[in-house]
């Protein structure tokens, strides 16, 4: 078997679990290879790894490859793990927020990881808030610097104890805080609660370098078809969720990561569409991460499009 070594930025999550049970439930193996996670956080650190070599393939947020690889030169994008921006805004369960009020976040202080603020930070503008003007604090999450610290678990603790008006993360941070009843979900754009041009900002991505795939194009193939295997036999039965969550997870995300992984399987689609690059492009120039655009084939590894949906 070919060893390969997958970095995360976050692993007890759902932002990345079709990549994390591709691993776990053996669909990289059935590829012939041997594969293996590699958290490293925050985000962009994963991608320098790859830049550098120090990993095959990153399961990560798409617009974070910028900062990794300007104008996304050497990157290759082979497939999306789900479909759309998928953080969500909690806000602590007290507050006079309801959903989709963007005007919650007026005067208070939101959590967030390096660069996945900048979907905040966007969202907020697109929706017509000053920053300054309005005084929104956003601001990284205490504890998330320890090693092997998940950031939507220490998202949901920060604000348990009071230290975050909200926290902007993944929904396994989500579901914490609202089954300890201390927070709100007040935004989630994929299910149509915020700016709907939100939705293609970016989107979670198996991503892999252009040597990687001019040297080895049938272990890039083999990675795709992996993620795509994950994906059905999730929608086929989502229980798979908890046997990976134990195997991975602390126990009480062990066992609240299949009904959190439930909710996602509509998202669960390989494809990377033209649309999709369309709405990164802009979000990441807007961001200051990209100069210009950059075309659907210079940045997506189309040649294995036909996969997506084999």
């Amino acid at each position: 078997m070919i060893a390969v070594r997958v970095a995360l930025p976050d692993l007890v999550s759902n932002s990345y679990f079709p990549a994390i049970a591709a691993i776990e439930l053996g669909f990289f193996a059935k590829q012939g290879m041997a594969a293996s996670h590699q958290l490293i956080f925050p985000n962009y650190k994963a991608y320098e790894a790859l830049h550098d070599g120090r990993v095959d393939f990153v399961a990560g947020p798409a617009h974070v490859v910028f900062r990794a690889f300007p104008q996304g030169r050497n990157a290759r994008f082979l497939a999306a793990l789900s479909q759309g921006m998928y953080w969500l805004l909690v806000m602590r369960a007290e507050l006079a927020a309801t959903p989709g009020d963007v005007n919650a976040v007026k005067g208070r202080t939101i959590g967030a990881a390096p660069l996945v603020n900048d979907g905040l930070k966007r969202l907020l503008i697109d929706a017509g808030l000053d920053l300054e003007r309005d005084q929104v604090r956003i601001v990284g999450v205490p504890g998330t610097s320890e090693p092997g610290v998940s950031f939507g678990v220490a998202a949901a603790k920060a604000l348990e104890d009071g230290k975050l008006d909200g926290f902007w993360a993944n929904a396994m941070g989500a579901e914490n805080a609202i089954r300890r009843g201390v927070g709100k979900v007040v935004l989630d754009v994929r299910r149509g609660l915020g700016p709907g041009a939100a939705f293609h900002y970016t989107m979670p991505v198996l991503a892999t370098s252009t040597p990687v795939v001019a040297r080895q194009p049938e272990m890039a193939a083999a990675a795709v078809r992996a993620i795509v295997s994950a994906q059905r036999a999730l929608k086929a039965d989502v229980a798979l969720a908890t046997k990976v969550g134990r195997a991975l997870f602390p126990p009480a995300e062990a066992e609240t990561i299949a009904a959190v992984v439930e909710r996602d399987l509509p998202f669960y689609d390989a494809t990377i569409s033209p649309a999709a690059i369309a709405g990164l492009n802009r979000f990441a120039q807007a961001a200051g991460l990209l100069d210009q655009p950059v075309e659907y084939e210079a940045l997506v590894a189309s040649q294995f499009s036909q996969l997506w949906t084999c």
